[in-house]
């Protein structure tokens, strides 16, 4: 197989169909065999039953049905799992990222490069909030780690087959794919284009999944925030330390002392605050630890068709 091409599901009843015919259309121009692999991440839909549908005409569909939602990029890495191509393609449903874009991506890779990722000139149909903070977070994330993660992508790329044997030496439970593609390296490359509006339906991708994710690429490549606690821990006891000091000084010398509860409360909320955020931090590295150790499967398949078609 030349090509596989992964597409994670979730509610995309409406653009399955338009997704299929311009992947196809693409497709064919190369003269290579290929593959679908779509990855339905327990959709409440009827996306499963339109991809059945697809996969009863066309040999080269092939689906994964996840027993609930297990979320994108565990998606991504059950098709990634399953995929046979010496090329893959990991590209989303919504049609915001255009199919035709791998022509050009093909180029690149027959240009020598193991790795061509999409890279956003410009973003149709989000608002300025999240167009902010994506862009804040990437610029963080950047800051704080060794790793180059390039700005304005996401998990739109063709990767050669090593990546994928590489990835799969990757067993952490909280995924962040682009990051993870991004450290092992290789030969990379981009090629730019502009990001359309989501074609149908809503964002998979709400507020609070964002942060999760935004989390998990952190505590995945970084211990800066570990550092930062420390760091403001030794800045307390700093000014704790002179304060001890200001306070023995107006007892013995000056007969004085700070009257009043209000500096005591400040000083012990903002020592508590403090701590707090230390255990949360903490805390996360320790849960995502846990994850690990449990060593539970990254997902669970309730139907597939990969062995019928192999």
């Amino acid at each position: 197989m030349d090509y596989s091409i992964i597409i994670p599901i979730y509610n995309e009843k409406e653009n399955i169909q338009l997704l299929h015919d311009r992947l196809h259309k693409v497709m064919t121009q190369f003269s290579s065999s290929f593959e679908f692999l779509f990855v339905n991440d327990g959709s409440k839909d009827k996306s499963l039953d339109l991809i059945k549908e697809l996969s009863s005409q066309h040999d080269y569909i092939k689906y994964i049905d996840f027993s609930r939602n297990f979320g994108h990029q565990i998606a991504v890495t059950a098709g990634l799992d399953q995929a046979v191509g010496n090329r893959i393609v990991i590209i989303d449903a919504d049609l915001q990222d255009p199919p035709e874009l791998i022509l050009d991506m093909a180029k690149k890779m027959d240009e020598g490069f193991e790795v061509v990722f999409a890279k956003r000139k410009n973003r149709k149909g989000e608002n300025w909030f999240k167009l902010l903070t994506a862009s804040l977070f990437y610029r963080i994330l950047r800051a704080i780690t060794s790793i180059d993660i390039p700005l304005n992508t996401g998990d739109f790329r063709m990767i050669d087959r090593k990546i994928v044997e590489v990835l799969k030496q990757m067993p952490e439970q909280n995924k962040f794919l682009r990051g993870q593609i991004s450290w092992i390296g290789f030969r990379q490359n981009y090629v730019e284009y502009d990001r359309d509006e989501r074609h149908a339906g809503e964002t998979s991708y709400p507020l609070k999944k964002m942060m999760r994710f935004a989390l998990d690429g952190i505590t995945a490549f970084s211990d800066a925030p570990l550092k930062f606690v420390f760091t403001l821990g030794v800045v307390v006891f700093v000014l704790a330390f002179f304060m001890i000091i200001y306070t023995l000084y107006s007892w013995l010398f000056l007969d004085s002392t700070v009257q009043g509860w209000s500096s005591i409360m400040v000083s012990i909320l903002f020592i508590g605050a403090v701590q707090m955020i230390g255990i949360g931090i903490i805390g996360e590295y320790l849960s995502r630890m846990g994850n690990n150790v449990k060593d539970r499967p990254l997902y669970i398949i309730r139907e597939s068709n990969i062995d019928e078609k192999s």
